[in-house]
């Protein structure tokens, strides 16, 4: 992409990056912001991490724009003089792009090459060692939660964010599975202090929802300091009620640059619905993710593009985007990038049986 903006911005191309909603929440710590200022922090960790000239744009905290577009996590778009969309794709593709802007601006004479670039680029941030506390073992597919911060009742910024997930039959019926999981937010340089008391929640719930254990706290930890996730899984039933279940956290933070340390007390409220901005959390092969389309039923070439999270083999959003894709490129070329779905797979395509 890099290339491409080097060589078709001298030409009055204009790039942009548009910040949404993060796609993968945890990918080098990065958990999803609360305000619009962290907004911008986290579009400033992007420029210094990824050394890119293109120009940043961030979405509203509602993501108006995301939604306006399609909701694709990765999406492309072509617009032209006139505001009007000439090329779109689901996921970003720069040697299409390419091929896009040479069509419709002209074919660049010497075209930049990757090995031309000196980009500077710079790693995440780690102010403290991770790996120290083992990640616990989820219970299969989760998904994510709607968390509401308390942000009028807290002195601090949210250095500490909270993670909540689900299993499917806390949406479907209000029983199952909770997972809990506190992030330390990399754009703060903050770390966990281990010389004092651990991380403490307590939950209330309404009367409809049963909650056990209603309250933890994190393991005692040998080293000084880390910035592992402190993670917990609780049982919920009730009657459906959507809650919300009202939760507080105190913890101690270190900032070392700054010289601090500071006992924190932060509220949330966690609703018993998805958060469909939520993302899905890397964690790797821990999550136990079932009942994916897997790596030996499709081109190794789609797979990649389309197995978002990298654990070789599709959920159903995943599957939902390599359907929609592959519906666009049946009508324009009549088959997906020499990949000829099966005949049940082509049936499924039919528009009136889709209606």
């Amino acid at each position: 992409m890099e290339t491409i903006y080097r060589d078709y911005s001298p030409k009055g191309v204009n790039f942009y990056y548009i910040y949404k909603a993060l796609a993968h929440p945890e990918l080098n710590g990065y958990v999803k912001p609360i305000t619009l200022g962290e907004r911008l922090m986290h579009v400033k960790e992007a420029k210094r991490t990824l050394g890119s000239g293109i120009t940043w744009l961030s979405d509203t905290m509602e993501n108006d724009f995301k939604r306006a577009m399609g909701n694709a996590p990765n999406s492309e778009f072509l617009i032209d003089a006139n505001g009007k969309i000439a090329r779109m794709r689901l996921w970003s593709r720069p040697d299409e792009l390419r091929r896009d802007l040479e069509s419709l601006v002209g074919v660049v004479e010497k075209p930049t090459r990757i090995a031309d670039l000196d980009m500077k680029t710079e790693p995440p941030p780690r102010v403290a060692a991770s790996g120290v506390v083992p990640r616990i073992a989820l219970p299969g597919r989760m998904i994510p939660l709607k968390t509401e911060p308390d942000i009028a009742q807290s002195k601090h910024p949210f250095y500490v964010k909270l993670r909540a997930e689900a299993v499917p039959s806390v949406l479907e019926s209000g029983r199952g599975k909770i997972y809990l999981g506190f992030h330390l937010d990399p754009i703060y340089g903050v770390h966990w202090n281990n010389l004092v008391d651990p991380l403490r929640f307590h939950i209330a719930s309404p009367d409809a929802i049963s909650v056990s254990p209603i309250s933890g706290e994190a393991p005692r930890v040998k080293e000084a300091s880390d910035i592992d996730p402190r993670e917990f899984l609780i049982d919920v039933a009730g009657d459906g009620t959507p809650g919300p279940l009202n939760l507080s956290v105190s913890y101690y933070g270190c900032n070392d640059t700054e010289g601090w340390c500071k006992a924190i007390t932060q509220n949330y409220k966690v609703h018993l619905a998805r958060d469909p901005d939520g993302g899905r959390a890397r964690r790797g092969s821990a999550r136990g993710r079932r009942g994916g389309m897997r790596e030996r039923e499709l081109p190794p070439e789609i797979l990649k593009i389309f197995d978002l999270d990298g654990n070789g083999e599709l959920d159903a959003e995943e599957r939902g985007l390599l359907r929609e894709e592959r519906r666009r490129r049946m009508e324009e070329e009549g088959e997906f990038g020499g990949w000829r779905p099966r005949a049940t797979q082509q049936r499924s395509l039919d528009p009136e049986r889709s209606r």
